[in-house]
């Protein structure tokens, strides 16, 4: 008899702690905070969102100008900050971006900073194949978009020639991206020239003979070194000049 109760004194026991760590489990469940889903945030706009509203408006006088990018623009900042910091100079580039990203992004990111003029930096990521169904019209496009959308505004406008790329190191299947980056340069400058817009030419100080990167001034052929930022920083100072000058 002794033992039939002992067994079911286990029994209840054994069963109460069961039932006890599944409601635990359940508690921890819906006690755990959510974890916020950014599947449907494509273009990252999360990634600066913290950071502009912190920045708040231009102060009075402030030239403020906004660096639209991708890994170029984003890494410039990390090798030299000080080109940045003591200038009112934004930097909002993200590593890895096509130009329909930038697109998306460039009303929180460049119009709502209230900039005096924007650098738009884009299509390498869309030649070297990182999403594929890309053409140089559709990059141009999007820069149009970006352009028409910042005069809209009374932002100045500084396209950019690319920087020279021979060959994507995590893409070598993309062939003559040397040549695509040439075309899309030569379209850009047509554009802006159409439309009264500073270029800032990236493309010439960089360029090797066989329409690479010199090798001194880059880390992998696609992305400038610290050396090669500070020839960017150069030609870069001057187009700001210019377009603030500029009446159009």
């Amino acid at each position: 008899m002794k033992y039939k109760i002992i067994l079911l004194f286990i029994f209840i026991v054994s069963t109460h702690a069961s039932a006890q760590n599944v409601a635990d489990s359940i508690k921890l469940k819906y006690d755990a905070p959510v974890k916020e889903n950014f599947a449907d945030d494509w273009a990252m706009l999360s990634k600066y969102k913290k950071e502009n509203e912190e920045l708040g408006k231009p102060k009075k006088g402030e030239k403020r100008v906004v660096f639209l990018g991708s890994s170029i623009i984003e890494f410039w900042k990390q090798k030299d900050p000080g080109f940045f910091a003591n200038r009112p100079y934004i930097d909002r580039g993200i590593s890895g971006q096509i130009s329909p990203q930038l697109l998306i992004r460039f009303r929180q990111d460049v119009i709502n900073l209230k900039p005096k003029a924007v650098i738009i930096l884009a299509g390498s990521n869309d030649i070297a194949g990182n999403t594929g169904h890309v053409t140089n019209e559709s990059i141009l496009d999007c820069i149009k978009s970006m352009s028409e959308l910042a005069r809209k505004h009374r932002i100045k406008v500084i396209l950019c020639k690319y920087l020279p790329v021979y060959e994507y190191p995590w893409n070598k299947g993309i062939t003559d991206a040397a040549g695509k980056i040439i075309a899309l340069n030569q379209a850009i400058v047509e554009y802006a020239k159409k439309e009264h817009l500073t270029v800032v030419d990236y493309f010439s100080p960089l360029v090797d003979d066989r329409n690479g990167q010199r090798a001194e001034l880059t880390t992998d052929g696609v992305h400038p070194n610290l050396a090669g930022y500070k020839l960017m920083e150069t030609v870069t100072e001057v187009a700001i000049k210019k377009a603030l000058k500029n009446r159009h």
